[in-house]
């Protein structure tokens, strides 16, 4: 039996469970070492940390979400929309599209072509009409990830330098973008840090201990590497 489970994992697998260990926990530094020793793809795999917190998912006042932007980049190449009624400022400021009854237009027949959607407070009175398409897929405007801005250069700048949105699921994980696989370990761990540091301001005000309960690090197809509770222990 034994033999047939190890047959129907790849070699990459077998290979970073080797690396990794079984039962082990890691610093945030040794785990990033490790990452970096298992093998590679033949493309820039993406780095995230995988949570699973002590909360009630049910809850809508125990919700775990936010953003942060990583001191180093997400490495991704992010397409910013902006809804707006001064699209020429948006598109000044590097939003890729820009505009407002000829976007809502489109996104209305099917065109969702962008990775993140920043909205004007006045623009947010139309952009309801698409709050259907948008919100689930993670794409409609919200105050609380900072989506929802009259500061359109403020806002569409921290996307482009590496600002990244967190939102737990129904089943209380979470998993946070923090690079590339081409990125230094030094990056990583500060991007890294950066995130658990974010994590944590998010912490709903009425958890009290136990508000994480495991944190690994991976890469698109990389085994997950655990870290280790003293990093998380008191948040």
């Amino acid at each position: 039996m034994c033999n047939l489970l190890m047959k129907k994992r790849s070699k990459r697998q077998i290979k970073g469970q080797e690396i990794r260990g079984d039962g082990q926990y890691f610093s945030i530094e040794n785990a990033v070492a490790l990452l970096e020793k298992m093998p590679k793809t033949r493309f820039d795999e993406t780095v995230e940390l995988s949570l699973h917190f002590g909360v009630d998912p049910k809850q809508s006042d125990q919700m775990v979400r936010g953003t942060v932007v990583l001191p180093n980049g997400s490495g991704k190449r992010v397409r910013v929309l902006v809804f707006t009624e001064k699209p020429e400022e948006a598109l000044a400021a590097g939003a890729d599209f820009a505009g407002l009854e000829d976007l809502i237009e489109k996104v209305q027949n099917g065109w969702l072509d962008f990775d993140v959607a920043i909205a004007t407070t006045m623009a947010m009175k139309q952009v309801r009409n698409v709050a259907r398409i948008l919100g689930p897929r993670g794409l409609m405007p919200n105050p609380k990830s900072g989506t929802v801005s009259d500061d359109i250069g403020d806002a569409v700048g921290q996307v482009k330098a590496g600002r990244v949105e967190f939102k737990m699921d129904k089943t209380a994980n979470m998993a946070v973008v923090v690079g590339k696989r081409s990125f230094s370990g030094e990056k990583l761990v500060e991007n890294i840090r950066a995130a658990l540091d974010a994590v944590q301001k998010a912490k709903p005000t009425n958890v009290s201990g136990g508000f994480v309960k495991n944190i690994s690090l991976s890469a698109t197809m990389t085994t997950g590497i655990r870290l280790e509770q003293a990093i998380y222990a008191t948040f």
